[in-house]
């Protein structure tokens, strides 16, 4: 064994998975793990959980993990987090813990990520329940959305003794881990919906189809439901357009609409109705995650596949994984590229895509270097369907309705970084709702930071 290199982990075959919905990755099994967890320093000033943004006991799960110790790795984790075959999946661990790694310095970092993935999936097959608080303090608290930022919240209110109710808009819970990332990347039966459950374990009751600013509003809940406070985790999925004339034609998709109808609504199964665009030739435009969800799913149901990125490479906001997992499949990378017009037939229908080649200039106020177009550069992709991903806001509906909540200039809620304290007395805020679209694990920290501030507030209320 070589301690300087990780362990390789398991995946599907890319000509094979990219006909498929199973799961990209197979994760370790348990020999694989213990000899990864045995390359391991296990620092005392560990900075890998400096770089949890939930703060995971990471050395000490992974000596229980070396040792066969799975069900006290497990309860190590529980600890700080609710979602850990989740977070295993769709962490940016290579920004994280993974990129603060005392080991990557002179070979490759441990894989964590992959770590926690093997305790959180051995936690799931062998029946493991975390703590419940062992004694409830009679105060209610609401949660608005089942996203990863709910759950954290509420997970972590009910093992302090709290009596929480999750209110979620949709028919089933879960938000973004349900409806905006694709099967392979994270099953939903076995994996969210197990995550779910735990969460109901501690106690934590879900009521779906509940709008929040038209079923009930957040005043009501406060005045009438006897609720003493309120966190706020209802998520981004008002999605964003380039405002480029043709945008409005038949075969243009938000990647919200499209991943929704696909892992929500489960379009790509043959035993659902959900009708969804099958183009032959699809753009995606976008560089992010959700793009390369959206061009993975696209080319799954049998498209030729287009992402199109004003900017190069090195400036693709997606994890290294996703693009090269992109790539391995059969996407075409259209860099440094903007789309200019949908060109539209006859019957309203996209026919074709203008664009512009782009150069980088300068750095921006986010540091990254500024696209410019190349004069005469113009030229024409042949698509019948375009997919914007382009980023996502927060629905105005909740604070629209709610009487002293502010947001800023992007519709975003205001509040506390710290404790997620918002303008109006007794109610939190956390996640996609304050920031904007963002990772799950920046979500999640969120939820604890609401969390703490609600244990606050009640505690010397």
């Amino acid at each position: 064994m070589d301690v300087l290199k990780k362990v390789p982990v398991r995946e599907q075959d890319p000509k094979v998975r990219a006909t498929n919905f199973d799961e990209v990755c197979l994760g370790y099994n348990m020999e694989e793990a213990q000899e990864e967890a045995s390359r391991c320093l296990k620092c005392k000033n560990a900075k890998c959980m400096g770089g949890c943004p939930v703060s995971i006991n990471i050395p000490g799960f992974i000596k229980e993990v070396q040792e066969g110790n799975i069900e006290a790795a497990a309860n190590i984790i529980a600890e700080s987090s609710a979602l850990p075959a989740v977070c295993g999946r769709v962490c940016p661990q290579e920004s994280q813990c993974e990129g603060v790694c005392i080991r990557g310095i002179k070979g490759e970092p441990i894989s964590i990520g992959k770590l926690e993935r093997f305790v959180a999936d051995w936690s799931r097959e062998n029946g493991f329940v975390p703590k419940k608080a062992e004694v409830m303090n009679g105060k209610k608290v609401a949660v608005i959305g089942s996203g990863p930022a709910g759950l954290t919240c509420a997970g972590d209110l009910a093992k302090l003794g709290y009596d929480v109710t999750i209110f979620e808009a949709l028919h089933q819970p879960g938000g973004v881990l349900l409806y905006g990332i694709p099967e392979f990347r994270l099953p939903k039966d076995s994996v969210v919906k197990s995550e779910i459950e735990n969460v109901k374990k501690l106690g934590v009751k879900i009521e779906c189809n509940v709008v929040i600013g038209k079923s009930v509003t957040i005043d009501q809940l406060l005045s009438e439901e006897g609720f003493s406070a309120v966190f706020v985790g209802s998520g981004a999925g008002l999605p964003k357009f380039m405002g480029i004339p043709g945008e409005n034609a038949n075969g243009v998709f938000s990647a919200n609409e499209f991943l929704t109808r696909n892992n929500l609504m489960k379009a790509f199964r043959d035993d659902h109705d959900t009708p969804i665009a099958r183009g032959k030739k699809v753009a995606v435009v976008g560089g992010g995650n959700v793009a390369m969800d959206a061009a993975r799913t696209a080319l799954r149901l049998g498209a030729e596949t287009y992402i199109v990125y004003r900017r190069s490479e090195a400036e693709l906001p997606a994890r290294v994984e996703e693009v090269h997992h992109a790539k391995e499949e059969g996407i075409i990378f259209k860099l440094l590229t903007n789309p200019r017009e949908i060109l539209v037939d006859e019957n309203g229908w996209v026919k074709g895509m203008t664009c512009v080649e782009m150069e980088l200039g300068e750095p921006d106020a986010s540091g990254r270097r500024r696209p410019v177009e190349k004069a005469g550069s113009e030229f024409t992709i042949d698509v019948d369907t375009v997919i914007m991903s382009l980023g996502t806001s927060p629905n105005p509906l909740i604070s629209s309705t709610t009487e002293g909540l502010e947001v800023n200039k992007w519709k975003c809620i205001i509040a506390d970084e710290k404790n997620g304290k918002t303008t109006k007395e007794g109610v939190y805020a956390g996640g996609d709702a304050v920031t904007g679209a963002a990772t799950v694990i920046l979500a999640m920290e969120a939820g604890k930071a609401g969390a703490r501030g609600i244990h606050e507030y009640l505690s010397n209320k």
